[in-house]
């Protein structure tokens, strides 16, 4: 018997994600989950009080717990989270919990809201619009202690420049108020900015509508379907986060004021009227595929319809050809003198008729 050939199919290279890396690892273990190349982590610090602040810059560690921070408000923002060691330290020094750390580096955690004794931690996606007209989500991580506000997040960029102007320029009521008026000040841009970002997938929506009723060419469907799924996405992002307010509202941790819960308050609106905005948006997005469908069905119906016309009035003139066509030798109007001009007339009065009955029925 004739042994058969195993064939050899070639293999595909699996890509290794980085959740890989940390499957297996026990809860609490710090592992970056980000794609952002690995960084060494960098402090900025903006110390104040209702006198003054104070801007520092720390590319150490231990400059930055050798500094002198009491009496003041600090915020301290951690900009690279890929530096596991450090964020391990830093998190040891504020006697942060180990799965707090976990949740600092895994930039796929969703929104969440923990309490803890002495500090309360938040993950959130901080969006905006990138160059090339897309929406971006970073990662962003608070822990809100007694007298300071720890953000961690995984590039510079950020939506908080409107903010640090009014710690800078003592504008509003910023520097005269605690750590849990900044925790609700960092949350307020972050909620401020998704604004921006549902107004510009507004835009896009409109801007496909056009396109669809006036040119519903094959790559408008492709466009659909990525507005589709970035809708989804931000959806995702953005709709814990009404909860998470009313937990920070209701909750009766001292870290927060009770006037300071009147301002989160009006955060939690705004995210109301966020969450309805992108429900009537993915409604609209997911009926744009529908009109494009039904635009496209209906220029197949036109085109079909021009082609059955065109068919109709060839079919009678096809018919009184191929009669005339037959190779027979008795056929009496072969030998008339106008058979020729009689037939002609024929078709064309025919021609003529059938023209004038679609034009009666609408149909031309």
């Amino acid at each position: 018997m004739a042994l058969r050939k195993k064939l050899a199919f070639p293999k595909r290279k699996k890509k290794k994600s980085r959740v890989h890396n940390k499957m297996g690892k026990a809860p609490g273990t710090v592992s970056y989950m980000g794609n952002k190349e690995r960084s060494d982590s960098t402090i900025y610090n903006i110390l104040y009080d209702p006198f003054g602040f104070e801007e520092q810059e720390f590319n150490t560690l231990k400059d930055f717990l050798s500094s002198d921070r009491s009496n003041k408000i600090s915020w301290v923002n951690i900009v690279g989270i890929s530096d596991e060691p450090f964020i391990e330290q830093l998190g040891k020094h504020f006697n942060l919990n180990p799965l707090v750390l976990e949740d600092v580096v895994n930039t796929e955690q969703r929104p969440k809201i923990d309490e803890y004794e002495d500090y309360i931690f938040g993950v959130f996606k901080m969006l905006y619009i990138s160059d090339e007209e897309k929406v971006v989500g970073e990662h962003i991580a608070l822990v809100l202690l007694e007298n300071t506000v720890l953000v961690f997040q995984e590039v510079k960029e950020d939506v908080f420049n409107g903010l640090r102007e009014r710690i800078t320029g003592k504008l509003g009521r910023i520097r005269s108020r605690g750590a849990d008026y900044l925790f609700f000040a960092i949350l307020d841009a972050i909620v401020d900015n998704y604004f921006l970002v549902i107004e510009n997938l507004n835009y896009r929506i409109e801007q496909l509508e056009d396109e669809v009723y006036n040119n519903p060419e094959p790559e408008v469907a492709k466009n659909i379907q990525v507005l589709k799924k970035e809708i989804l996405q931000v959806r995702r992002w953005i709709y814990p986060v009404k909860e998470l307010i009313s937990r920070l509202i209701d909750t009766e941790n001292n870290l927060i004021k009770k006037d300071t819960k009147l301002f989160l308050r009006d955060v939690q609106d705004h995210t109301i009227e966020i969450n309805e905005s992108l429900q009537i948006y993915r409604e609209m997005s997911m009926s744009l595929m529908e009109m494009y469908m039904s635009n496209m069905s209906n220029k197949m119906n036109e085109v079909m319809k021009v082609l059955t016309i065109m068919a109709s009035i060839f079919i009678p003139l096809t018919f009184i050809a191929g009669i005339y066509g037959m190779n027979f030798d008795h056929m009496p109007e072969l030998h008339y003198r106008y058979g020729y001009h009689i037939v002609w007339a024929v078709m064309i009065i025919l021609f003529i008729g059938m023209m004038i009955y679609f034009k009666k029925k609408k149909w031309l």
